[in-house]
């Protein structure tokens, strides 16, 4: 039994999720998993669980046993005081939090069938990283090239699906669907989801009012984010604490119950009151930043109008109140290519195939202009033999080990047919 197995089950609900109790007995209830980001600290972030008819929003850690909670000393780091389930395979002692309060523990070893275990080691979890990491360099190159292309829009497909049912919810709004889709990806991986709700609860009507004035919009972004929330000294803070409360007032605001930003584990640059910043500088300084984008067809102006600072203020401070060494505050070229990659270039090809164009050519020439992206499955594939040269092969590539690799469609692979055919 290996806990990567646990997490497959965890995240996939792969067990009856009816009648669920914790070990003390009392109900569970799962509305939300959590995301399951991989990074430092607990499992699965921003998870939304009923425990006992009380609605709980927090972090779940999963173990084989539950003393591995003491063996990892996650009763004495802050970044697990927000876990609200213990999920485990095997219940073996109590847990508590770092202020010794108790953490219901849902055991897993009775309410899995021995079928699912079957499925998951002979489907899902090959013998190597992937079945022909040994045979991938044998396939011919015009081979590997077509399949990446095709991979490369089989993605961008997926992320248009995403991207209409933004355009949705902002009946058509094509500036309103790129503001929540740059703040997604503002956010990164750790805050991706909760800043996209933050930009989801301003309309897009205030954003254009107040376009004209950075600190409104900051004030706007910040408040929503809960970090203006606090009393404090600093007169920055109080400033934009005014002007947030004004703003809900002036245009009735509602200020959403979202999960709190994230910090831990971020590098200095990366964090959300930072990030925050930058998004708001891009928007009071670009009036009509969607169509630049849409009309931008070389990298060197995207740069151009992503390239921008957090305010004045954030040059010499990561967090209110706290004074740090001066430094510029600017998005750097690699930010904005993972801007350019995850949101400029999905907007561009879902704009142009929403007016019956497709600009197929164009959208890899930028992408192959942009240096591939650096992730543990890119790392994995130059080992083999299989180097990205540029964000196009990376992004196809991760399409590959994601949508075929990881859930054995070999037979539907270019790869897997060309090894498998006569005289290979």
């Amino acid at each position: 039994m290996k806990e990567d197995f646990l997490h497959y089950l965890w995240k996939f609900k792969k067990f009856p999720t009816s009648n669920l109790q914790t070990t003390n007995r009392q109900s569970v209830t799962i509305i939300y998993a959590g995301d399951y980001l991989q990074l430092a600290g607990p499992d699965f972030f921003n998870a939304q669980i009923i425990i006992d008819g009380q609605k709980w929003a927090g972090n779940v850690e999963i173990h084989l046993k539950s003393s591995d909670w003491y063996l990892h000393h996650h009763e004495k780091d802050d970044s697990y005081d927000n876990v609200i389930l213990h999920v485990v395979w095997h219940h073996n002692v109590d847990v508590y939090r770092k202020d010794n309060s108790a953490i219901p523990t849902l055991e897993l070893k009775n309410i899995i069938d021995q079928e699912t275990i079957s499925k998951y080691e002979s489907l899902v979890v090959p013998k190597t990283w992937i079945y022909c990491e040994n045979q991938i360099t044998q396939v011919a190159d015009f081979v590997v090239r077509n399949w990446k292309e095709r991979l490369f829009f089989e993605r961008l497909e997926r992320k248009s699906d995403l991207i209409h049912a933004v355009l949705k919810e902002t009946q058509n709004d094509w500036e309103a669907t790129l503001f929540c889709l740059l703040a997604k990806n503002f956010g990164l991986n750790t805050n991706g989801s909760v800043f996209y709700q933050i930009a989801s609860a301003i309309p897009f009507s205030v954003l254009r009012k107040e376009c004209n004035g950075i600190e409104s919009i900051e004030a706007l972004l910040l408040g929503m984010a809960g970090l203006l929330r606090d009393e404090k000294e600093d007169v920055y803070f109080n400033n934009l604490k005014a002007t947030f409360q004004y703003l809900v007032t002036k245009y009735q605001l509602v200020v959403p119950v979202i999960a709190p930003v994230q910090f831990f584990r971020l590098r200095p640059d990366n964090f959300p009151t930072i990030r925050l910043s930058q998004l708001a500088n891009l928007y009071g300084t670009h009036l009509n930043l969607f169509s630049q984008i849409i009309e931008a067809n070389a990298v060197t102006q995207l740069y151009q109008i992503l390239q921008v600072s957090a305010s004045p203020y954030w040059q010499s401070h990561y967090l209110f109140d706290q004074t740090s060494r001066t430094k510029p505050k600017s998005t750097t070229h690699s930010f904005i290519d993972l801007l350019i990659i995850n949101t400029i270039i999905p907007v561009q090809f879902a704009y142009a195939k929403n007016r019956g164009k497709e600009n197929i050519d164009g959208i890899i020439t930028l992408l192959e202009n942009i240096k591939a992206e650096q992730n543990s499955a890119i790392d994995k594939f130059r080992i083999i033999g299989i180097d990205a040269k540029n964000a196009f092969e990376s992004q196809s590539l991760l399409q590959l080990k994601n949508e075929y690799c990881n859930k054995s469609r070999c037979l539907e692979c270019a790869v897997g047919i060309d090894l498998l055919k006569e005289n290979k």
